[in-house]
């Protein structure tokens, strides 16, 4: 198996950047490959505009979609697009190393769904869900979060945490990626804000390297999460709901647990 790690974090040295490395060495001493996408260290430019696109459809206007459509067709993508590109194309497994930042992913690695899923080169009208390009590709989130665990339970201070992840699995299936549960470790708080001792951090962050540790050997075996395909839909894009089983109908009964 070859693995694609997508790190989103701006120091090497976090607790992102631990889990990073550990999964890097896990994956060689099962006999995986590895590569790493650094978005920070790499450079990485998040944001989708004009100046990435010298050789215009329309000089006049931008319009993204037609753009990457385009320069997807003409073979004169961006760079730095046609090298994540290539490494997703490498890739049967892509993990995403990021941490929570207001709810969400941080801005790099949503731009990096901005620009690296190119609108008619990896997907289109009919090139979507289980009907993706990247069908067979296994993807999973590992996450941190500053905040307790039980604050991002269902009605919790930080918000559930099934629903904060939810747009990015969506994103995720519909490219076509078969989306496994997330791996989530809880209280990494940053300086100024702790939640119990140093002593007892430290002993929390080692327990959730060691289990993601575990949790990689698992990855090529585990089932992904449901998510509706183009047969769960009728043809206004609703659920069919004479159907008692419709994943359609069920889309947040994951429950992918936590750590």
């Amino acid at each position: 198996m070859h693995a694609l790690i997508v790190f989103a974090h701006p120091e090497p040295a976090s607790f992102n950047g631990t889990l990073k490395n550990a999964a890097v060495a896990r994956l060689q001493a099962l006999g995986h490959t590895v590569e790493v996408s650094d978005l920070y260290g790499e450079g990485f430019d998040p944001v989708e505009g004009a100046p990435h696109y010298p050789e215009r459809l329309d000089p006049e206007h931008f319009a993204t979609l037609a753009e990457q459509r385009h320069a997807g067709r003409q073979g004169v993508l961006p760079a730095d697009v046609r090298r994540e590109i290539d490494r997703i194309e490498r890739a049967d497994l892509i993990v995403f190393q990021f941490p929570l930042w207001w709810h969400a992913q941080p801005a790099i690695l949503k731009g990096w769904f901005d620009r690296v899923f190119v609108n008619g080169l990896l997907y289109s009208g009919s090139q979507r869900y289980d009907r993706g390009i990247f069908r067979g590709k296994r993807a999973v989130l590992s996450v941190t979060a500053g905040a307790p665990e039980t604050s991002f339970a269902p009605g919790g201070r930080s918000g559930d945490i099934e629903l904060l992840l939810w747009p990015i699995h969506y994103s995720l299936n519909y490219m076509g990626f078969s989306v496994l549960p997330p791996f989530l470790a809880f209280g990494v708080a940053g300086h100024g804000y702790r939640y119990d001792s140093d002593e007892e951090k430290m002993r929390r962050l080692d327990a959730y390297r060691r289990a993601w540790e575990n949790r990689i050997e698992t990855l090529p075996r585990e089932a992904a999460l449901p998510f509706p395909g183009w047969d769960d839909w009728d043809e206004a894009g609703l659920p069919m709901r004479n159907e008692g089983e419709n994943p359609a109908l069920r889309f947040r009964d994951h429950g992918f647990g936590v750590g």
